[in-house]
């Protein structure tokens, strides 16, 4: 699995890029997880609000910072 959490470095990336890395190991799930704070790889992903999930190439969320328990909901869908 690969998930990419799209941010340009401020506090709420941050916690997203946390959380979901405390998601992946509570729920043993084998992912990569990479942070992307390049403004045009961000737009290149149609998302103008950060933070922001992507899984598999996919936007999940956008615009807030879910709770652990939530990003577990999205990578064991």
């Amino acid at each position: 699995m690969e998930i990419k959490v799209l941010g340009t470095g401020c506090p709420k990336c941050k916690a997203l890029e946390k959380a979901t890395r405390e998601a992946v190991a509570e729920a043993g799930i084998d992912a990569e997880i990479t942070k992307v704070e390049d403004i045009v790889d961000i737009m290149n992903h149609g998302v103008m609000t950060t933070p922001a999930l992507v899984i598999d190439g996919k936007v999940v969320m956008k615009g807030k910072v879910p709770t652990v328990a939530e990003i577990k909901t999205l990578i064991t869908k």
